[in-house]
């Protein structure tokens, strides 16, 4: 009898472990954030200048489980090959670069100016020795398809990898970039990015 009782505890707990899992995993997903609804890129009214060379941006790349984040300042959006497209430059000594390299999804993460902090704490920590996935002020959310995004953010844009390329200093017409940008040669790796999505907070 006791054993059948040992059991009966060890399933009730199994199941009450599974239940609390699964709420917590969909709490986790993007589409069930009500204050943010998806859109798509024509909903998109902002001055891409300002915001991302002014406001800043969170490039964020890697599964719920394992990913790691960067405050940008470089980068654009527009039109190429017949779709709305996002540019990102991300150099090679970053931790965010092995993520961007490995995954096929990207998502830029754009925030209110009192969560200013949040964008300077990501840019002057390395996930190396920082454990950007547990920091207190960024609730991380996954989207249908398996990206990174946060909850605290006004606006998210999603996109697809379409073209990679590391910057070549002989191709730059300004020579005088290279020595004032890059004085050790650590050129950024450019990535275009099909929007596919795109989430505005209400």
């Amino acid at each position: 009898m006791k054993v059948i009782k040992t059991k009966i505890k060890i399933v009730f707990f199994i199941v009450i472990n599974i239940l609390i899992s699964s709420s917590c995993n969909s709490q986790n997903k993007i589409v069930n954030m009500r204050d943010l609804k998806k859109t798509n890129w024509e909903a998109l009214n902002e001055n891409a200048v300002k915001l991302i060379g002014k406001d800043w941006m969170l490039i964020t790349a890697g599964k719920i489980n394992d990913y790691n984040m960067m405050t940008a300042s470089w980068g654009a959006l527009g039109w190429l090959w017949e779709k709305p497209v996002s540019f990102i430059f991300v150099r090679p000594q970053r931790y965010t670069h092995k993520f961007t390299e490995r995954e096929d999804y990207y998502t830029l993460c754009f925030f209110d100016e009192n969560n200013r902090e949040i964008l300077s704490k990501m840019g002057t920590v390395s996930g190396r020795n920082f454990d950007k996935m547990n920091y207190e002020q960024l609730t991380a959310i996954e989207t249908d398809n398996g990206s990174v995004a946060f909850a605290e953010a006004r606006i998210i844009i999603e996109c697809k990898k379409l073209y990679a390329t590391k910057i070549k200093e002989d191709d730059f017409v300004d020579e005088k970039i290279p020595a004032k940008v890059y004085p050790t040669r650590d050129f950024h790796t450019m990535y275009v990015g099909e929007i596919l999505n795109v989430w505005i907070r209400e």
